[in-house]
């Protein structure tokens, strides 16, 4: 494994630890960690990324370790692969972090839709790295049209594979694009149902392995896959919850996010992550007891921030608590904003408290609303009742006054209704 870092940059974790992250997505997908070694440097070698004598001293450790594959804990460009892999040799493998999780979510993708997400983000990587294994015969066809005719500009027959096989990828790109585009509108129609249904949603969000499927299965009784590993979890699991107030609540487990999380992969997994946007409220789930909690808390609001959902109301769950001597000392420590609630998703400890909390913030989150519906909107008053919240209510000749509040996305069906500041004077009077 080899990190860099720029002295002039300040990198979300420091090497050391970024390496340690790196080591343990390295073991999650599969490979046995053998060496890692580091450099900090003025600027990013145009070439090799690092600088040509860390390449060859990374060389003598590939043979002294007999490792197979170098993992570099930053994106690598198509350049600097190619670069790399001439001077090791063509037997080792060289890739970076973007290929690495690309690679472990491949081997946990579990539905149709999981798989076409990583399939695309894996080819749109893939794209500008296509080595070029043909290049040698190009050579050999350009040399002998060159001594027949004095370079005469002709394709050879390695660059018209390579356009081939780009042209396959762009295909194939294009049909999981739209084929995505089809569960996009399957999961906003089921979505537009399920808010028919007048179920709130809450969207567990938190750094990878932070504990979230553990705790859903905590809240709800399901049996989630949970493994002490990166990325356990890629497809959204969304169960059923009754709250203490009585009233049931969807909550949602989503990917888990990490530091440096490709752009590739946001952007493949648009339709899961739309789960995260749609909801009412989130859940952010803390691993307590990690030494980088507070870095960790600052890719995740980074990541929400890119999804534009950063605005959302939010309840901080700071989970592994039994494992912490004073959760409230931590929870100042990491100086989080809002309602924090300590938990064990393993014992149980503090769950109660958090449903308490969900719920008071989504009554927090409801708009002040004043109606008046007439008796035929008997569709109108249960929606108020089962996803509002009713202050008071009175029965009158032209329909039912309602005062309360409301979440803002169902506004819109209440506006014909609702009772201007005016009328309300008027009608005090």
């Amino acid at each position: 494994m080899v990190g860099a870092e720029l002295k002039q940059e300040r990198p979300l974790l420091p090497v050391e630890d970024s390496l340690d992250e790196l080591a343990r997505l390295a073991t999650t997908a599969g490979l046995e960690v053998v060496g890692q070694t580091m450099q900090r440097m003025d600027k990013i070698n145009i070439s090799t990324y690092i600088g040509p004598g860390k390449v060859e001293e990374i060389k003598a450790l590939i043979g002294e370790l007999e490792a197979g594959v170098v993992i570099f804990d930053d994106e690598l460009s198509p350049r600097n692969q190619r670069e790399l892999e001439q001077v090791f040799g063509e037997d080792i493998k060289v890739l970076d972090r973007t290929a690495l999780i690309l690679d472990i979510f491949a081997l946990h993708a579990q539905t149709r839709e999981g798989k076409l997400q990583v399939e695309l983000a894996q080819l749109e990587y893939r794209v500008p790295r296509l080595t070029r294994m043909w290049t040698h015969l190009a050579r050999q066809a350009g040399g002998r049209v060159g001594g027949m005719g004095g370079g005469v500009g002709l394709r050879g027959p390695g660059e018209t594979q390579l356009e081939t096989d780009r042209r396959e990828i762009g295909r194939r790109i294009s049909h999981i694009k739209k084929q995505l585009e089809a569960v996009r509108a399957h999961r906003e129609r089921h979505r537009m149902k399920r808010q028919q249904t007048e179920l709130k949603v809450i969207a567990i969000v938190g750094y990878t392995n932070a504990g979230k499927s553990t705790l859903l299965n905590k809240l709800s009784g399901a049996d989630i896959l949970s493994a002490d590993m990166l990325f356990a979890t890629l497809d959204p699991t969304t169960r059923k919850v009754a709250m203490p107030g009585g009233r049931e609540v969807l909550f949602t487990d989503t990917v888990g996010f990490i530091q440096k999380l490709p752009t590739e992969i946001v952007a493949a997994f648009r339709a899961t992550l739309e789960e995260i946007q749609n909801a009412d409220l989130l859940l952010h789930v803390v691993d307590s007891t990690h030494p980088n909690a507070l870095e960790q808390i600052e890719a995740v609001e980074d990541t929400l921030a890119e999804l534009e959902v950063d605005q959302l109301p939010m309840v901080v769950a700071l989970n592994k608590c039994d494992q912490v001597d004073d959760p409230a000392e931590l929870a100042a420590e990491l100086e989080i904003e809002g309602a924090v609630v300590p938990v064990s998703a393993l014992t149980g400890q503090g769950i109660a408290e958090l449903l308490v909390a969900l719920e008071a913030a989504m009554v927090q989150a409801l708009h002040p609303t004043h109606v008046l519906l007439p008796y035929k909107r008997g569709d109108l008053m249960s929606l108020f009742h089962e996803r509002g919240q009713v202050d008071a209510e009175t029965h009158g000749v032209d329909g039912v006054d309602i005062y309360g509040r409301l979440p803002s996305r169902l506004l819109p069906y209440f506006e014909p209704y609702k009772v201007s500041d005016e009328r309300t004077v008027r009608q005090t009077r």
